[in-house]
């Protein structure tokens, strides 16, 4: 009998493409039975804000990043050709064309096949986001807890 697959990602990019591409391999690689971590860092963070305002105690820089980061998934520009927004709206347009998984349900379909969602904790104190801002049932960790998960892992991806 084989021993478990796994697969781990380090999400940095807040950008809505490359997000949805580290949850397209997620779903597949927990589709094909490997244990799935994403580690969300920096801007990464930003697909796991939830996208209502969510009322916090804050000092000013807090809030100033909360303010300029995007309050959700579904907000986050392109990493090309975004052009203020236009861009977004265009591949949206193709994403539904083509009957593609948009990402905020990437992100629900993940967490329905237990895939480990993980917020920075590090990087939530330097951004100034405290949980009730994120998804429910997300792991809060630190990179040791990252690195226990990627030691063992099959396919480890940066994006």
């Amino acid at each position: 009998m084989s021993e478990q697959k796994k697969t781990t990602i380090v999400l940095f990019s807040g950008d809505y493409d490359k997000a949805m591409a580290a949850y397209i391999i997620a779903n597949g690689a927990a589709a094909y039975d490997h244990e799935v971590t994403i580690f969300h860092t920096f801007w990464g963070l930003n697909a796991l804000r939830k996208d209502q305002q969510v009322d916090v105690n804050k000092g000013f820089l807090e809030k100033m990043f909360g303010k300029m980061m995007p309050r959700g998934a579904d907000k986050m520009g392109l990493s090309k050709m975004n052009y203020g927004g236009m861009g977004k709206k265009m591949i949206k347009n193709v994403i539904k064309k083509h009957n593609v998984t948009e990402l905020p349900q990437l992100i629900e379909l993940a967490q329905e096949q237990e895939v480990k969602l993980v917020a920075c904790t590090m990087t939530m104190d330097l951004l100034g986001l405290q949980k009730e801002e994120l998804l429910e049932e997300i792991d809060y960790a630190g990179v040791a807890a990252y690195l226990g998960d990627a030691e063992d892992g099959n396919v480890n991806l940066f994006i």
